[in-house]
């Protein structure tokens, strides 16, 4: 009897990671789950899907982009002091609630967001992270987002940087080892293709044990 198990991808950026989970979900033909969670939690927070993904996956954004309300805005008296919410933790919380309501109607593919840690001991999971050689994701932002070398390498070192504090901040977990994944795939030895039919094998391996 097959079994329910959900597919999380977390990834370096310009290792590949979202176009392996587009092959994986097209193979197993599964619901997948990335840039439409942003959607999704701006309707649930009631804010501009501009802000929500202007604080997608980062804990990093400045001290006054971070929170709900614009400068200046005037709060209703209560009587206190409040201390407003960052957006930043809005945003996970939504996205985390959204995950897993979403995992109960069945197996799906889930990239970044901690996904792996919001479904933790809630559904079973195949937790994977993609990395690839620097040089490879630096060509393929490039090329991708055409960019100078120079510009590229920057683009990767800030995205990487703020995937990590992000993870870890809200997780307490290492981004990216083998500690904190399953299984972890270096694209520039294996290639998009290879790496998703493995998975494929494996994911096909573990519902049907």
């Amino acid at each position: 009897m097959s079994k329910n198990v959900i597919i999380t991808i977390g990834r370096q950026f310009g290792s590949g990671g979202r176009e392996i989970g587009s092959m994986l979900a097209e193979r197993l033909n599964l619901p997948l789950y990335d840039k439409n969670l942003v959607e999704l939690a701006a309707e649930k927070l009631d804010i501009s899907e501009d802000t929500a993904d202007s604080v997608d996956e980062t804990a990093l954004s400045g001290f006054l982009s971070t929170y709900a309300y614009a400068p200046g805005t005037i709060m209703p008296y209560v009587g206190r002091v409040d201390y407003l919410e960052p957006i930043n933790d809005k945003m996970f919380y939504a996205q985390a609630g959204i995950i897993r309501e979403l995992a109960k109607k069945g197996p799906a593919i889930f990239i970044g967001r901690c996904a792996d840690y919001v479904l933790d001991g809630k559904a079973e999971c195949l937790n994977v992270f993609i990395c690839a050689d620097k040089a490879d994701r630096i060509k393929r932002t490039m090329e991708l987002f055409d960019l100078t070398e120079k510009k590229a390498a920057d683009k990767v070192k800030k995205m990487d940087r703020e995937r990590r504090y992000y993870y870890e901040t809200y997780t307490g977990k290492d981004w990216g080892s083998v500690g904190s994944h399953d299984l972890v795939l270096n694209v520039s030895r294996l290639g998009m293709e290879r790496a998703a039919k493995d998975l494929e094998l494996i994911y096909k391996g573990m519902i049907e044990d």
